[in-house]
């Protein structure tokens, strides 16, 4: 017989929402750093506590039966006004004051954390944020950051990780460039094209053999490993280069090229020293990075 919900466990919804959107109990617990056995126990409790079969078990992972869709939206609510209360009782609490050093990829930093950092001020005026653009790997066992935005996963022990999602990639060009030499139109035109890539990173031309093409570092017209600058190059006309859609397709000097290009994702984790994930100023970073960086990812 259903339970009174109205003592129900808040871990058991927000079990129940994290393993509805990443499909799985496995991608839920590395979401909620969990054991994947604790997720499935509390989805086992909710089921038990509504009376309800919430999912569907497939080899594959798990699907929401139309009892566990319709009792979604409302669980999402719950979980969305959760993490307010959460966000707002941190920048209440003690030991929100003093450094906190957050490393990024140079693009990253650059386009997307500004406004992010921005909000954590304003929930938490004593911190004095320090961020530190970088391509190189800041070591988190020495406090070289508090928390670092990779688009790999750390492998230490003992850094706690969270994989967010990741940022869809596309092939782009600036519009004088493209009127000069015209658009190609399959992914053998670029052998014809002016492409740019990194120097000393493999990364580009990894992609490129990935997608079927015979790319060696002497097939670029033009290298630079500082993404920043990279991506100056492309809108100023060089060539044809690659760059995040969420940048590239905000950016009016720039025109998307070979849109059907599958070009691998770039993932993005969270990262910090078991020790200080839990510190109030880490756990506010944390979460305030989740939820500004949310809108750029896809699954």
């Amino acid at each position: 017989m259903p339970q009174d919900l109205r003592t129900l466990d808040w871990s058991l919804i927000q079990a129940f929402v994290t393993v509805a959107e990443t499909g799985s109990l496995s991608a839920a617990a590395r979401a909620l750093d969990q054991s994947q056995p604790t997720l499935g126990r509390q989805i086992r409790r909710l089921e038990e506590a509504t009376g309800l079969d919430l999912f569907h078990r497939q080899p594959r992972g798990l699907i929401l039966t139309e009892q566990g869709e319709a009792l979604l939206p409302a669980a999402r609510r719950m979980a969305e006004g959760f993490g307010a209360l959460a966000l707002a009782t941190a920048g209440m609490g003690d030991g929100l004051t003093g450094a906190l050093r957050i490393t990024a990829s140079e693009i990253v930093a650059f386009h997307h954390l500004p406004p992010i950092l921005s909000r954590i001020r304003e929930a938490a005026p004593g911190l004095e944020i320090v961020l530190l653009p970088s391509d190189t790997t800041e070591n988190l066992l020495f406090r070289d950051a508090d928390i670092a935005v990779r688009m790999y996963r750390p492998d230490q022990q003992e850094i706690v990780t969270r994989r967010l999602g990741a940022l869809a990639v596309g092939a782009y060009a600036a519009q004088d460039y493209l009127d000069r030499r015209g658009h190609p139109q399959t992914l053998a035109d670029l052998a014809a094209h002016d492409v740019i890539g990194f120097d000393r990173s493999d990364l580009i031309l990894r992609a490129m053999r990935d997608m079927g093409l015979e790319a060696e570092q002497g097939s670029f017209a033009l290298r630079c490993d500082d993404q920043v600058t990279y991506w100056q190059m492309v809108r100023a006309g060089c060539g044809i280069g690659f760059g995040q859609q969420s940048i590239g397709d905000a950016d009016p000097l720039v025109t998307r090229v070979l849109p059907d290009l599958d070009i691998p994702a770039l993932p993005v984790w969270l990262a910090a020293h078991e020790t200080l994930r839990r510190t109030p100023r880490v756990a506010l970073a944390w979460e305030m990075l989740v939820q500004g960086l949310a809108p750029l990812l896809i699954r």
